[in-house]
Protein backbone atom coordinates (compact mmCIF):
# COMPACT_ATOMS: atom_id res chain seq x y z
CA UNK A 1 0.00 0.00 0.00
CA UNK A 2 1.15 3.52 -0.79
CA UNK A 3 -0.26 6.89 0.25
CA UNK A 4 -1.03 8.69 -3.02
CA UNK A 5 -3.28 11.62 -2.10
CA UNK A 6 -5.11 13.41 0.68
CA UNK A 7 -8.83 13.98 0.33
CA UNK A 8 -9.48 17.66 1.08
CA UNK A 9 -13.27 17.26 1.02
CA UNK A 10 -13.39 14.74 3.86
CA UNK A 11 -10.68 13.82 6.37
CA UNK A 12 -9.08 10.87 4.58
CA UNK A 13 -5.99 9.63 2.79
CA UNK A 14 -6.16 7.83 -0.53
CA UNK A 15 -4.12 4.63 -0.45
CA UNK A 16 -3.19 2.61 -3.53
CA UNK A 17 -2.87 -1.17 -3.47
CA UNK A 18 -2.27 -3.21 -6.64
CA UNK A 19 -3.53 -0.33 -8.77
CA UNK A 20 -6.74 0.25 -6.85
CA UNK A 21 -7.61 3.22 -4.61
CA UNK A 22 -9.07 2.98 -1.12
CA UNK A 23 -9.98 5.70 1.39
CA UNK A 24 -8.28 5.59 4.77
CA UNK A 25 -10.60 7.53 7.07
CA UNK A 26 -9.13 10.23 9.30
CA UNK A 27 -12.37 10.84 11.18
CA UNK A 28 -11.91 11.80 14.85
CA UNK A 29 -11.58 8.74 17.08
CA UNK A 30 -10.17 6.51 14.33
CA UNK A 31 -7.31 4.26 15.49
CA UNK A 32 -4.44 4.01 13.01
CA UNK A 33 -1.64 1.42 13.15
CA UNK A 34 0.66 1.87 10.17
CA UNK A 35 4.42 2.02 9.79
CA UNK A 36 5.93 4.17 7.05
CA UNK A 37 8.30 2.31 4.75
CA UNK A 38 10.16 3.44 1.64
CA UNK A 39 9.13 6.68 -0.01
CA UNK A 40 9.06 7.39 -3.72
CA UNK A 41 7.01 9.20 -6.37
CA UNK A 42 3.22 9.00 -5.97
CA UNK A 43 2.81 8.16 -9.65
CA UNK A 44 -0.35 8.78 -11.65
CA UNK A 45 -3.75 8.82 -9.93
CA UNK A 46 -6.99 8.55 -11.92
CA UNK A 47 -9.65 9.67 -9.45
CA UNK A 48 -12.60 9.04 -11.77
CA UNK A 49 -11.59 5.46 -12.53
CA UNK A 50 -10.23 4.96 -9.00
CA UNK A 51 -7.00 3.63 -10.48
CA UNK A 52 -3.33 4.19 -9.69
CA UNK A 53 -0.23 3.73 -11.84
CA UNK A 54 2.85 3.34 -9.65
CA UNK A 55 6.15 5.12 -10.29
CA UNK A 56 9.51 3.81 -9.00
CA UNK A 57 11.32 7.13 -9.25
CA UNK A 58 12.90 8.12 -5.93
CA UNK A 59 11.81 11.76 -6.03
CA UNK A 60 8.99 12.30 -3.54
CA UNK A 61 6.21 13.09 -3.40
CA UNK A 62 6.35 13.73 -7.17
CA UNK A 63 9.05 13.15 -9.76
CA UNK A 64 9.38 15.58 -12.71
CA UNK A 65 7.16 13.34 -14.86
CA UNK A 66 4.31 13.36 -12.32
CA UNK A 67 4.75 16.81 -10.83
CA UNK A 68 1.43 17.89 -9.30
CA UNK A 69 1.05 20.85 -6.93
CA UNK A 70 -0.60 20.26 -3.54
CA UNK A 71 -2.59 23.48 -3.79
CA UNK A 72 -5.42 24.11 -6.22
CA UNK A 73 -4.53 25.17 -9.74
CA UNK A 74 -4.05 28.84 -10.51
CA UNK A 75 -7.26 30.78 -11.04
CA UNK A 76 -5.52 33.50 -13.02
CA UNK A 77 -7.26 32.81 -16.33
CA UNK A 78 -10.65 31.76 -15.00
CA UNK A 79 -13.66 33.75 -16.18
CA UNK A 80 -15.73 32.76 -13.15
CA UNK A 81 -16.63 35.13 -10.35
CA UNK A 82 -13.89 35.23 -7.71
CA UNK A 83 -13.60 36.25 -4.07
CA UNK A 84 -10.61 37.94 -2.49
CA UNK A 85 -10.28 37.10 1.20
CA UNK A 86 -8.21 37.62 4.32
CA UNK A 87 -7.48 34.60 6.50
CA UNK A 88 -6.27 34.50 10.11
CA UNK A 89 -4.22 31.75 11.74
CA UNK A 90 -3.82 31.83 15.51
CA UNK A 91 -2.56 33.79 17.18
CA UNK A 92 -1.74 36.68 14.80
CA UNK A 93 -0.67 35.43 11.36
CA UNK A 94 -2.66 36.75 8.39
CA UNK A 95 -2.70 36.29 4.63
CA UNK A 96 -4.64 37.34 1.55
CA UNK A 97 -5.91 34.87 -1.01
CA UNK A 98 -8.32 34.35 -3.89
CA UNK A 99 -10.65 31.57 -4.93
CA UNK A 100 -13.76 31.02 -7.01
CA UNK A 101 -16.65 32.56 -5.11
CA UNK A 102 -18.68 29.35 -4.92
CA UNK A 103 -15.92 27.50 -3.06
CA UNK A 104 -14.81 30.25 -0.67
CA UNK A 105 -15.69 28.50 2.60
CA UNK A 106 -14.28 25.20 1.32
CA UNK A 107 -10.99 26.87 0.42
CA UNK A 108 -10.71 28.48 3.85
CA UNK A 109 -11.22 25.11 5.56
CA UNK A 110 -8.66 23.51 3.24
CA UNK A 111 -6.13 26.02 4.51
CA UNK A 112 -7.11 25.56 8.15
CA UNK A 113 -8.05 29.20 8.69
CA UNK A 114 -9.37 30.18 12.13
CA UNK A 115 -11.02 33.40 10.95
CA UNK A 116 -11.59 34.91 7.54
CA UNK A 117 -13.12 37.92 5.84
CA UNK A 118 -14.41 38.15 2.27
CA UNK A 119 -13.24 41.60 1.09
CA UNK A 120 -13.85 41.72 -2.70
CA UNK A 121 -16.04 40.02 -5.29
CA UNK A 122 -14.76 40.38 -8.88
CA UNK A 123 -15.68 39.10 -12.32
CA UNK A 124 -12.68 36.89 -13.06
CA UNK A 125 -9.47 35.39 -11.77
CA UNK A 126 -7.12 37.91 -13.35
CA UNK A 127 -8.73 40.88 -11.62
CA UNK A 128 -8.72 38.90 -8.37
CA UNK A 129 -4.99 38.18 -8.68
CA UNK A 130 -4.26 41.87 -9.26
CA UNK A 131 -6.16 42.82 -6.10
CA UNK A 132 -4.47 40.02 -4.18
CA UNK A 133 -1.04 41.30 -5.19
CA UNK A 134 -1.89 44.79 -3.94
CA UNK A 135 -3.04 43.56 -0.53
CA UNK A 136 -0.12 41.11 -0.26
CA UNK A 137 2.34 43.98 -0.19
CA UNK A 138 1.29 44.66 3.40
CA UNK A 139 -0.38 41.43 4.55
CA UNK A 140 1.46 38.63 2.74
CA UNK A 141 -0.01 35.76 0.74
CA UNK A 142 1.54 32.63 2.25
CA UNK A 143 1.66 30.94 5.66
CA UNK A 144 3.96 27.99 6.26
CA UNK A 145 2.48 24.80 7.72
CA UNK A 146 5.01 24.95 10.57
CA UNK A 147 3.66 28.38 11.49
CA UNK A 148 0.09 27.04 11.51
CA UNK A 149 1.12 24.13 13.74
CA UNK A 150 2.79 26.51 16.19
CA UNK A 151 -0.55 28.23 16.82
CA UNK A 152 -2.88 25.22 16.89
CA UNK A 153 -3.40 25.44 20.65
CA UNK A 154 -3.95 29.21 20.68
CA UNK A 155 -6.78 31.64 19.87
CA UNK A 156 -6.78 34.46 17.35
CA UNK A 157 -5.62 37.81 18.66
CA UNK A 158 -8.90 39.72 18.36
CA UNK A 159 -7.29 43.17 18.52
CA UNK A 160 -4.81 42.40 15.74
CA UNK A 161 -7.50 40.82 13.54
CA UNK A 162 -9.94 43.70 14.00
CA UNK A 163 -7.17 46.22 13.32
CA UNK A 164 -6.49 44.51 9.98
CA UNK A 165 -10.15 44.52 8.97
CA UNK A 166 -10.49 48.26 9.59
CA UNK A 167 -8.52 48.90 6.39
CA UNK A 168 -10.83 46.77 4.21
CA UNK A 169 -14.47 46.70 3.13
CA UNK A 170 -15.72 43.47 4.62
CA UNK A 171 -18.45 41.63 2.71
CA UNK A 172 -18.73 38.64 5.07
CA UNK A 173 -16.78 37.12 7.95
CA UNK A 174 -16.16 33.50 8.94
CA UNK A 175 -15.13 31.79 12.16
CA UNK A 176 -14.13 28.11 12.20
CA UNK A 177 -13.93 25.54 14.98
CA UNK A 178 -12.14 22.29 14.16
CA UNK A 179 -12.92 20.63 17.49
CA UNK A 180 -9.28 19.96 18.40
CA UNK A 181 -9.48 21.13 22.03
CA UNK A 182 -5.72 21.50 22.48
CA UNK A 183 -4.18 22.96 25.64
CA UNK A 184 -0.54 22.69 24.49
CA UNK A 185 1.38 22.88 21.25
CA UNK A 186 1.43 19.49 19.48
CA UNK A 187 4.73 17.86 18.53
CA UNK A 188 5.51 17.92 14.80
CA UNK A 189 6.19 14.42 13.48
CA UNK A 190 5.66 12.24 10.41
CA UNK A 191 3.80 9.10 11.43
CA UNK A 192 0.53 7.21 10.96
CA UNK A 193 0.08 5.44 14.30
CA UNK A 194 -2.26 6.78 16.98
CA UNK A 195 -5.84 7.90 17.54
CA UNK A 196 -7.10 10.68 15.29
CA UNK A 197 -7.94 13.81 17.27
CA UNK A 198 -8.92 15.70 14.15
CA UNK A 199 -7.68 17.52 11.07
CA UNK A 200 -7.17 21.19 10.36
CA UNK A 201 -6.37 22.04 6.78
CA UNK A 202 -3.67 19.63 5.71
CA UNK A 203 -2.56 18.98 9.31
CA UNK A 204 -3.53 15.68 10.94
CA UNK A 205 -3.59 15.50 14.77
CA UNK A 206 -2.82 12.10 16.33
CA UNK A 207 -2.88 11.18 20.03
CA UNK A 208 -0.35 8.59 21.11
CA UNK A 209 1.06 7.79 24.54
CA UNK A 210 -0.25 10.97 26.14
CA UNK A 211 1.21 13.23 23.42
CA UNK A 212 -0.58 14.91 20.50
CA UNK A 213 1.38 14.87 17.25
CA UNK A 214 0.85 17.19 14.29
CA UNK A 215 1.43 15.56 10.90
CA UNK A 216 1.58 17.48 7.63
CA UNK A 217 -0.44 15.17 5.38
CA UNK A 218 1.66 16.18 2.38
CA UNK A 219 4.64 14.64 4.17
CA UNK A 220 2.86 11.26 4.05
CA UNK A 221 2.50 11.20 0.26
CA UNK A 222 4.55 8.56 -1.50
CA UNK A 223 5.20 6.39 1.54
CA UNK A 224 4.66 2.64 1.43
CA UNK A 225 2.52 1.49 4.37
CA UNK A 226 2.89 -1.62 6.51
CA UNK A 227 -0.16 -2.64 8.55
CA UNK A 228 1.52 -2.61 11.95
CA UNK A 229 2.01 0.03 14.61
CA UNK A 230 5.04 2.32 14.40
CA UNK A 231 7.10 1.44 17.48
CA UNK A 232 9.70 4.18 17.13
CA UNK A 233 10.63 6.18 20.21
CA UNK A 234 9.24 9.65 19.58
CA UNK A 235 9.60 13.02 21.24
CA UNK A 236 6.91 13.51 23.89
CA UNK A 237 5.22 16.69 25.05
CA UNK A 238 5.89 17.94 28.57
CA UNK A 239 2.27 17.21 29.47
CA UNK A 240 2.78 13.46 28.93
CA UNK A 241 5.10 13.11 31.95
Amino acid sequence: MQVVAADRRDPALLVASDGHLDRLSLAPGTDLSYTLGERHCVGQVDYDAERHDACPNPEAPYCPVHSVPWSVQSNADSQEEHAVYLAAFAPDVFKVGVTRSWRLETRLREQGADRAAHIHTVSDGRVARDLEADVAETVGDQVRVATKIAGLHRSVDEDAWNALLVDHRVVETFEFDYGLDLDARPVSETLLTGTVRGTKGRVLLLDRGGTTYAVDRRDLLGYELAERADERALQSSLGSF
